[in-house]
């Protein structure tokens, strides 16, 4: 670090421990403050400290995809706001991708400057997923929006407090274009009050270290993150490598990696036009390619704007990976999801030994609401689903976790939903299908049933990885797939991978299939004792096991 002054290097290790603590702490604040069940059950945000440039410095738990928005929307308040109009006492909300929000209109990120005296010297701000802001229908996501105007009310980064003077108007906005104001409101009085927590700890620091050695050290440890960064791609062999992999619409994704001494090039440049709401912003797509970067790279290094210096994406707008005004974004999730997993899937294919078998992947977003049958109130829930992980040498694959991708987070307990929510949870079990088995089987997805307790509710979902499952290792067996079955009371039913505001009434079942992970190895190797505590699990029957096993245990 280039200084005229010396510091302390133990000081320096506090101070970024005590970000990392104060980022933690805001996200408990947020949690356990906040109305939905998507917030302070599934933990469905992040927390984070910037610097003043708006390069992340330290971040709390949550969903790491959520981590990698917060920088880029404080890029787009800086871009908006000149730095004279930025004060002490402001708090800024963006949820439009194409104003810094990144991600869909259900994600509002909110953030608040830090200053030490007259002068910039950080950011606090965090993001959480909001269950309804308007929109063509309940939820605000729809698979059959074209244009982002369909999607719900658009906050172009503006101030919701003005030196600490509330903005009303704003408020009311978002109160009025939601189908859920008093969980909207909590929702959000839960975000500011995660900012005034990490602003009041950040204050702590400087006024016990100092302004210039808190900057100093915030500098350090993005120094830190790069020096891992170029250190991990140093021991990459270097190269050019192409890979493409058909989706279950039949498109090709394309990615050209590109590894040199100093840089990690993602060429996507030749990939599908956008079309319909399963669209990435050219911010989401590099948090994709960051992502599979970092657990490629150096899992264990600080996962701050330093490390992802060495990235250069390349994207063509009008692309699924880089949409173009007014495009919608409700599926984001699924276009970069896709992207994490090609990209770790060319880099397994590319350099064999390091990445698992092909997880589930997908968020398999579930939005089920209507009227309560005890209150007749409008409920929404919003449900990321978990799902099995791929095997790898040695290891059955995990069951029943997140993506990669969406990490740190949990599934909504029973009993929450059912307290909370106008449904019953029949069934909440593994996958005990078919698909995964190898010397080392995948992890199982989950087969969960809930049942409609009202008329005229209505189910939405985006579920990728639906066609194409999850790809085995050194001949161990794909996975199975994601999807969600209909069974009605007459006893039809119905598959779904995507689909609008199904009508779903009393006594109809929602059914959940999440995949299960691919194997790994040759399923005539698996042992005779795990093949017979699958059999006692569940996970497989005496019939599958005697087809793929040959077992007559």
């Amino acid at each position: 670090m280039t200084t005229d002054k010396t510091y302390d290097p133990v000081t320096f290790d506090i101070i970024q421990n005590a970000l990392e603590a104060v980022a933690d702490e805001m996200f408990v604040a947020q949690r356990k403050t906040s109305m939905s069940a998507i917030i302070y059950e599934v933990l469905d945000l992040s927390t984070s400290i910037l610097d003043a440039k708006g390069e992340i410095a330290a971040s709390g738990a949550g969903i790491p995809a959520f981590i990698g928005v917060l920088d880029k929307a404080i890029h787009g308040i800086l871009k908006k706001f000149p730095l004279d109009e930025i004060r002490p006492g402001d708090v800024f909300a963006s949820n439009d991708p194409y104003y810094g929000g990144v991600t869909h209109l259900n994600d509002m990120v909110l953030a608040a400057p830090v200053f030490a005296e007259d002068r910039l010297v950080a950011w606090v701000a965090n993001i959480a997923h909001w269950n309804d802001v308007g929109g063509m229908v309940p939820g605000s996501m729809s698979s059959d929006a074209t244009e982002i105007f369909q999607e719900g009310v658009r906050i172009p980064a503006v101030k919701l407090f003005d030196q600490g003077v509330e903005n009303s108007a704003i408020f009311d906005i978002l109160y009025v274009n939601t189908r859920l104001p008093d969980y909207l409101r909590g929702d959000l009085w839960a975000g500011i009050a995660g900012l005034r927590i990490g602003d009041r700890r950040v204050h702590e620091l400087i006024d016990k270290y100092g302004a210039d050695t808190f900057e100093a050290a915030v500098a350090d440890f993005m120094e830190l993150g790069e020096t891992r960064a170029r250190a991990a791609l140093g021991k990459i062999r270097t190269g050019t490598y192409s890979f493409e992999e058909e989706q279950d619409t039949g498109q090709i994704h394309k990615v050209e990696l590109t590894i040199t001494d100093d840089e990690f090039i993602v060429d996507l440049r030749d990939n599908p036009a956008q079309a319909g709401s399963s669209n990435s912003s050219r911010e989401g797509t590099e948090i994709a390619v960051q992502l599979a970067f970092k657990s490629f790279a150096d899992p264990d290094a600080p996962g701050n704007g330093g490390f992802f210096r060495p990235l250069n994406i390349k994207t063509t707008p009008g692309t699924i990976f880089h949409v173009k005004e007014p495009g919608a974004l409700g599926y984001y999730s699924e276009v970069e999801i896709r992207l994490f997993d090609m990209l770790l899937r060319a880099l397994a294919h590319h350099f064999p030994g390091v990445v698992p078998a092909g997880n589930f992947a997908s968020i398999c977003g579930t939005v089920v609401g209507g009227p309560h049958p005890e209150t007749g109130r409008h409920y929404t829930i919003v449900e990321p689903q978990v799902g099995g992980w791929g095997a790898w040498q040695g290891h059955d694959g995990p069951s029943g976790q997140f993506s990669g991708f969406h990490g740190e987070t949990f599934n909504c307990p029973a009993e929450v939903a059912e307290a909370r929510y106008g449904l019953a949870v029949d069934q909440l079990a593994l996958n005990a299908g078919p698909g995964g088995e190898g010397q080392w089987r995948g992890g199982k997805g989950i087969d969960v049933h809930y049942r409609v307790r009202a008329d005229h509710n209505f189910l939405s979902l985006g579920y990728t990885r639906s066609r194409i499952p999850p790809w085995g290792v050194d001949g161990g067996l794909d996975g199975s797939t994601n999807f969600v079955e209909v069974i009605r009371t007459d006893g039809t039913s119905e598959k779904f991978s995507f689909a609008t505001n199904v009508e779903v009434n009393t006594g109809d079942v929602i059914r959940v299939v999440t995949a299960n992970g691919g194997g790994y190895g040759d399923p005539k190797n698996r042992s005779e004792e795990d093949i017979a505590r699958d059999l006692r699990n569940g996970y497989i029957t005496p019939e599958r096991a005697r087809e793929i096993y040959g077992y007559e245990g």
